[in-house]
């Protein structure tokens, strides 16, 4: 009798094993991952978003004064694709780990080659790569979910922004492309079809020549005869070059080929800068 009582028991606890090892459940502060083109490669980042579910967050939650993992559960780290520069100091391409000490009037953002610290006690100040003194923003609105993003995105800049319940912390980040971009460009014009509206809009839109641009224009329209957003940029390097007549007769052309092309964001474009070059 005992023998059947032990096997029915061993029975029960191997089906509630069982049961056990197929329940899923939503994680209370999932992680996630973000990949961010940035300069001539991306940004990314991994970490893990709690909620305030109803609780005070900083000087609380988050105690004030303190090394935090910037997240929950994992270390949240950061991946460079390329050299980037934080404060003054250059980073090379590579894997961090990113903690910050929240302050109520300041925040301390450290980039650190440590890239499993979950815990203070885990945080080793020889280890930092830069820190970054910075005055949080306080949001007209609450955030509910812990947030990490690239925003404010340009060619050789973008901002690292942290926003939880009503604080929003940006770190500015840049990258210095010219160099190689330039290179590129001086390589890519040797070749049997050089990519001139490419080259032209980098000229343009970085402070280079804009003579040689406005060369690259047309031969790039040359290339494709029915591309009416290369007329419109070419109107617009016309414009930068105070050659307004010019200008306002290349947007034309670009308006009626966009209008034939039933592409009216390009037919608005054209209007605006027709409207102000008159």
């Amino acid at each position: 009798m005992l023998k059947k009582i032990l096997t029915s028991c061993i029975a029960l606890l191997t089906l509630w094993s069982v049961d056990a090892q197929q329940l899923t459940t939503p994680a209370p502060s999932p992680t996630t991952s973000v990949k961010q083109d940035f300069g001539l490669s991306s940004i990314e980042l991994s970490y893990s978003r709690p909620g305030m579910k109803g609780r005070k967050i900083f000087g609380d939650l988050v105690p004030y004064g303190q090394v935090w993992r910037t997240g929950a559960n994992g270390a949240t780290t950061l991946t460079f694709g390329d050299e980037v520069t934080i404060g003054d100091k250059k980073i090379a391409p590579g894997k961090y780990g990113l903690l910050t000490i929240p302050g109520e009037n300041e925040w301390t953002i450290i980039i650190t080659k440590q890239t499993d610290v979950t815990s203070p006690a885990a945080y080793k100040k020889d280890q930092d790569i830069v820190r970054v003194m910075l005055k949080p923003q306080m949001l007209p609105f609450s955030v509910e979910t812990f947030t990490i993003g690239v925003n404010d995105i340009k060619s050789t800049s973008c901002t690292i922004g942290i926003m939880w319940d009503n604080v929003y912390v940006g770190l500015p980040v840049s990258t210095n492309i010219d160099d190689k971009v330039m290179a590129q460009i001086k390589t890519a014009m040797s070749s049997e079809n050089p990519p001139y509206f490419n080259a032209a809009m980098y000229y343009m839109e970085n402070g280079k020549d804009i003579n040689q641009a406005l060369e690259w224009f047309t031969k790039a329209e040359k290339q494709s005869p029915d591309a009416f957003w290369v007329v419109y940029q070419k109107a617009k390097c016309l414009a930068k070059l105070g050659k307004k007549s010019e200008a306002i007769e290349s947007a034309m052309k670009s308006k009626d080929m966009a209008a034939k092309a039933s592409n009216g964001d390009y037919v608005k474009l054209n209007e605006d800068l027709i409207k102000s070059l008159k």
